[in-house]
């Protein structure tokens, strides 16, 4: 046995002889062991339910009975977000985005159901995760029992008999840092079940390896730290003051600010104020319920040259239908300007507030996080896109029964008595314009390479502290 493994032997030994960090580990391991199962166990809950409302909202849709196709339009479509694998262990922002939106035409409704508990101004406190309990409170059992692993050598005066018996600084530091790496492989155990279980439920094994390895990592940033101030400071409560100041700073203060200066930054504009113009810019595309309205004379006076007929009422197509599928193209163009506007601002935000990570290892680890398992802002946005393709699909196709299906005739006086909303109807096998909405993250390389920048400021942490604690250890005297 080498004497880097014997110290970190005796270290341990040290440990378990402390009472209270013995409860502190018990404590961190079984709050860690069931806030992984029971975040498991909710995960695979919403995905289950999900899942379920996705496909009675698809069963429901199509067995719609005979009608108008353009009651069809405004009855519309759910859809859902099934939380990824990875969710069990960072669900990120699934809890203030919102998991589902009503599809229907002529507008684009936002993302709903979000966690009522989930607060922003609760700074992340919100609900429990294991990514929370990682990120957040880890940190402070490393500081409680590694900050005096050096100094409780100085203490007791063992370190200069240590040193004169040919236990070099260098030594020494390795053996503490192996008793702290032991510590560190113990406490990643939970993300290790999570990246397993998340494997084999489907999430790529790249994605996977690499979130329990960031989880690592940022352990490892701590380890370093705390043993670097445990060198070169010489009293506890010296190395506990700068160690909590450290955690207060990096973990409290710096993502604030970063929130703040992002927001001052690139502010957004408020939502009264944008619906206001949106609306504006939509009252200029004409009432597509209207097909006498001014804004359709051009499409109306093109058709009627194209077929070489006088009126509507001689088109071979319903002239009513037509109008609905040009204004929801043209509507339709002008939501997804404003939407791609709003999302490019928050992307934008969130881009600045990633800056910060290179000064805060937890918003590094957290953006990562978030970024690995697929519950990050880029694939909620994603997530609203592919759902405005659904809805602008559907309603299309709906639109297009409207102008096949239908005669223009019978859609004028369908208000006419019983006979004419039964002669308004189309077949319902006209609904099937509806395709399955299954929403899955993206690609693990993908994902990977938006954490990739986190990652590598982790990594520069860890080697920076790690390079000035071996040097101080190089120099250390008792």
């Amino acid at each position: 046995m080498n004497s880097a493994t014997r110290i970190a032997k005796e270290e341990w030994r040290q440990w378990l002889r402390s009472r209270l960090a013995v409860l502190s580990l018990i404590v961190f391991t079984v709050l860690l062991f069931f806030t992984t199962v029971l975040t498991t166990l909710d995960m695979q809950e919403a995905r289950h339910k999900r899942l379920h409302q996705q496909e009675q909202a698809e069963e429901t849709f199509l067995n719609q009975p005979d009608r108008h196709p353009h009651r069809m339009v405004h009855y519309g479509h759910y859809v859902f977000r099934t939380p990824p694998p990875l969710a069990m262990f960072d669900p990120g922002v699934d809890a203030v985005t919102g998991q589902s939106i009503f599809l229907e035409g002529h507008r684009q409704n936002s993302a709903m159901f979000a966690d009522a508990r989930a607060k922003a101004r609760t700074g992340g406190f919100g609900g429990l995760t294991p990514a929370k309990l990682y990120y957040l409170f880890l940190p402070l059992l490393i500081i409680a029992l590694g900050h005096g692993v050096i100094l409780r050598e100085r203490e007791a005066r063992t370190l200069g008999p240590l040193l004169s018996q040919g236990v070099s600084g260098e030594r020494l530091y390795r053996g503490k840092l192996l008793a702290l790496a032991i510590l560190i492989g113990l406490l990643s155990l939970p993300a290790l079940f999570s990246s397993i279980a998340a494997s084999v439920l489907g999430e790529s094994p790249l994605a996977s390896v690499m979130l329990y390895l960031g989880n690592v990592l940022y352990l490892s940033v701590w380890t370093a730290l705390t043993l670097c101030v445990s060198i070169i400071t010489r009293s506890r409560g010296v190395a506990l003051g700068v160690l909590t100041a450290f955690w207060v700073v990096t973990i409290l203060v710096i993502p604030r600010v970063g929130v703040t200066s992002a927001s001052a930054t690139l502010p957004t504009e408020g939502k009264i104020l944008t619906d206001m113009r949106m609306n504006d810019d939509l009252r200029k595309l004409g009432d597509g319920h209207n097909a006498a309205d001014p804004a359709f004379a051009k499409l109306r006076a093109n058709l009627l040259a194209q077929y070489n007929v006088e009126r509507v009422e001689d088109l071979p197509v319903n002239f009513r239908g037509i109008v609905a599928s040009k204004s929801e193209t043209d509507l339709t163009q002008t939501l997804n300007a404003y939407a791609e506007k709003r999302m490019q601002r928050e992307r934008a935000q969130a881009v600045h507030l990633a800056a910060y990570g290179w000064l805060s290892p937890y918003l590094a680890i957290g953006g990562a996080s978030r970024n690995l398992a697929g519950t990050d802002l880029e694939t909620h946005h994603r997530f609203l896109r592919e759902a405005e393709a659904i809805r602008y699909e559907f309603v299309q196709g709906l639109n297009k029964a409207h102008i096949e299906k239908l005669s223009y005739i019978d859609d004028i006086n369908r208000n006419k008595g019983e006979e004419g909303w039964k002669r308004a109807r189309v077949d319902a096998a006209n609904w099937q314009v509806l395709n399955d909405f299954r929403f899955t993250p993206d690609q693990a390389v993908d994902r990977l390479s938006r954490a990739t920048s986190k990652l590598v400021s982790l990594l520069l942490w860890f080697i920076a502290l790690l390079g000035i604690g071996l040097i101080a250890a190089r120099r250390l005297t008792p």
